[in-house]
């Protein structure tokens, strides 16, 4: 008689894992999918990795982080730290030392970023303070010398004067310089005119220049041109130099008569100063003095400068009319809220050309307002540019610092970390209606500088220098819906873009942008976003991943724990790596590595596999191809590799109903002696004393055991708090019982 198919045994093998699927219920998933893994790595068929444990790092920062990341100084790896009463502290990964950037209340206590320039330094914005470097050695403020102003532009300068600018005020600041340019240098003949134009030449006559007094000049040389008989002009070949008083001017030959001409000297006046570097460190007006005019007659030129500051509440001018009548400079009034601001005006031609912030001042609000008086003109007037935006992030791309502040980046000039002053510096401000509100975040990788939104990015690429010496690049939007508020939880994962926001992991390859997260959409309701979301690469069994570190309120342990959603080979993977409010990568000899902190302490993640680390599998429910029969478990099958430490896991049978509670069994590679009761058979030695009889299986191991279970669905949850060990296969026997 044939066996009836409800008593029928009848095997289900999973070896070819996937990764986690919260999107569907368990018995929706497919079968090679997990309702729930943890510090479990899906690597491949038959292939399932307890991840290492984390480490911790012998140091503690001295008070909250608020700010965690890693810069490259001079070839060696640095982890900082910015902390909520305002110090920041290095740790060197390589010399396991810790070290102070910065004493108490240097910075903000929140929302300083940190990028490196080069490997010569760390560039850090600060939200309200502004803008600092550190060479693992000393934090410079970048206080750089801004506009330069000619107050007097001098007299008698036979060559260009040296300009001195005087050194920063804080120690190991970069001292900056400028070189001057003079017009009509003194001593030399700028233009011969005609006082009388002659008559009757038939041939070009010869001009000569009588040679200067100074036994070292040299004699200026010209020549005349004729039209109609007449001497129409003449022009300085060369004009020679050592000219104390205007020489006279001789025209002879040429068949005519009574040309006569004037010289006329050159002034020597400072015509313009250029920077050359605008150096670091400066926190008030540095001096700038112009070497003086040789000539015994000579005026000495002066100047005045300025000094540039990214601090909120910093006052800029800009001119909205010159005026005219000026014949001297009128003084400038700001007013507003703040303090400490003042600037110079400087006049040419009877109006104001030019004023120069000499002191950006502190905590201006956007009513600030500027005013002049005196001068013995009417009519200039300006306004006045006050920072209100605070700085929310900053880059290093294509040899340029940028900064961003509201809706404006900021970029140096070229091959410069600290100039935005000079010709290739400069600024754009994002007015498209795509950027909904302000900048979020500034991130450069492959080959673009991403501006990222709430809402929006845009890319910045293709940046050159054009032939007038400014900045040229390429501005494009390449998302009008999707940005990031997280700014830790933005970062480069091969040719790819990933970031996080409220609503879903994102990745952004070229132009397209695509979810990556559809797996995680049971997980995201349960984040808790009033922690930080941070992220980034690591490489966990030799593979590259992508690593996300948030807050989650665990719905069943009522727990609020920090874990880790990490990505690779399209597939996802829960970790917890212990007290981790912060992550992020170094790359090192070796890999890349996932740092963290809790806030306080410092840790290495995925770093040790030989400490208990817990670990759980949640195995979809499976149909066992037929959704409609009940089924009845007989036995579990449990393929393992163990590793030095043994393992024991504990085994779960579950149907559509939940967690099983009446099959719930332990399986340990121990092996021991047993009487047929189930006692452990006890042994003793020659002096009567009880020893163990007890070994560890290690490599492969099939664990089994018989099952109690019912249900259409029957899955397996396995738990475990041993390291090293990797699952190899899951297995269910079972027979169909009755339909429906």
């Amino acid at each position: 008689m044939a066996a009836s198919p409800e008593q029928k045994k009848q095997y289900h093998v999973s070896k070819s894992f996937k990764g986690l699927n919260t999107k569907a219920n368990r018995t929706a998933i497919g079968e090679d999918e997990f309702s729930w893994i943890e510090n479990v790595q899906p690597v491949g068929f038959g292939n399932l990795k307890v991840v290492p444990n984390y480490s911790n790092v012998a140091a503690t920062w001295s008070n909250t982080v608020t700010q965690f990341c890693s810069v490259n100084i001079n070839n060696a790896d640095y982890l900082l730290a910015f902390q909520s009463d305002g110090r920041a502290e290095y740790y060197n990964i390589a010399t396991s030392t810790k070290g102070n950037v910065a004493p108490v209340g240097t910075f903000t206590g929140t929302g300083v970023r940190a990028k490196q320039w080069k490997n010569e330094r760390s560039i850090i914005i600060d939200p309200v303070k502004g803008y600092y470097t550190w060479d693992a050695i000393d934090l410079i403020p970048v206080g750089s010398v801004g506009a330069i102003g000619i107050t007097n532009p001098g007299a008698g300068y036979i060559e260009a004067p040296t300009v001195t600018i005087s050194a920063p005020n804080v120690t190991n600041g970069v001292p900056a310089t400028a070189v001057c340019a003079i017009s009509n240098a003194s001593g030399t003949i700028i233009s011969i005119g005609l006082d009388v134009i002659g008559s009757a030449y038939t041939s070009v006559p010869t001009v000569t220049v009588a040679p200067p007094s100074s036994s070292f000049g040299v004699q200026a040389q010209a020549s005349a041109s004729i039209q109609a008989g007449n001497v129409v002009v003449i022009s300085v070949t060369n004009p020679g130099s050592g000219y104390t008083n205007v020489p006279a001017v001789t025209i002879t030959g040429g068949g005519g008569t009574s040309a006569n001409a004037i010289a006329k000297l050159g002034s020597g006046l400072v015509s313009a100063i250029a920077i050359t570097e605008a150096g670091s460190g400066y926190t008030a007006t540095p001096t700038v003095t112009i070497s003086a005019p040789t000539g015994a007659n000579g005026v000495n030129a002066t100047a005045v400068a300025g000094f540039l500051t990214f601090k909120t509440g910093a006052v800029g001018i800009l001119i909205t009319a010159g005026g005219t009548g000026y014949t001297t400079a009128p003084n400038v009034t700001i007013t507003g809220a703040g303090t400490a601001a003042n600037a110079v005006a400087i006049v040419n031609g009877g109006a104001v050309t030019q004023i120069v912030v000499t002191n950006p001042g502190n905590n201006y609000i956007a009513n600030t307002t500027v005013s002049f008086s005196g001068g013995g003109g009417s009519g200039a007037t300006a306004k006045a540019i006050t920072t209100v935006d605070q700085n929310v992030d900053i880059a290093s791309f294509q040899g340029r610092v940028w900064i961003a502040q509201g809706r404006t980046v900021f970029y140096s000039a070229a091959g410069a970390y600290n100039d935005y002053i000079t010709v290739s510096a400069g600024n754009i401000n994002l007015q498209d209606d795509t950027l909904h509100s302000k900048i979020n975040a500034l991130v450069s990788a492959n080959n673009f500088l991403y501006v990222f939104g709430e809402n929006s990015i845009n890319v910045f690429s293709d940046v050159r220098v054009g032939t007038a010496g400014n900045t040229l690049f390429t501005n494009t939007n390449v998302s009008a819906s999707i940005g990031s508020r997280r700014i830790d939880a933005i970062f480069p994962y091969f040719r790819s873009l990933l970031f996080a926001t409220d609503y879903g992991i994102y990745a952004l390859v070229g132009a397209t942008t695509s979810k990556l997260s559809d797996a995680l959409d049971g997980v995201f309701p349960n984040i808790n976003f009033d922690y930080p979301i941070t992220g980034g690469q690591v490489l966990l069994n030799n593979i590259l991943c992508a690593a996300f570190n948030f807050y989650y309120d665990d719905p069943l342990t009522s727990t609020t724990r920090p874990v880790q959603a990490v990505f690779f080979d399209k597939k996802w993977f829960i970790t917890s790596q212990g007290p981790t409010a912060r992550v992020t990568s170094v790359a090192q000899a070796g890999g890349v590595f996932l740092y963290s902190t809790n806030g306080t302490n410092l840790q290495k993640l995925y770093n040790d596999s030989t400490i208990a680390i817990s670990s759980e599998l949640q195995s979809a429910l499976w149909p066992m191809n037929d959704t409609i029969r009940d089924k009845q478990a007989l036995k579990w099958g449990l393929e393992a590799i163990l590793g030095a430490s043994g393992g024991t896991v504990t085994v779960t049978v579950d149907n559509e109903t939940g967690l099983g509670t009446a099959g719930t069994y332990t399986a340990t590679n121990f092996i021991d002696w047993q009487n047929p009761t189930g006692t452990i058979i006890g042994w003793k030695n020659n002096s009567n004393v009880a020893i163990g009889w007890i070994g560890l299986v290690t490599g492969y191991y099939l664990y089994k055991n018989d099952a109690q279970q019912y249900g259409k669905y029957l899955g397996l949850t396995l738990q475990s708090e041993s390291p090293a060990l990797v699952y190899s296969t899951l297995e269910m026997e079972y027979e169909l019982r009755a339909r429906f």
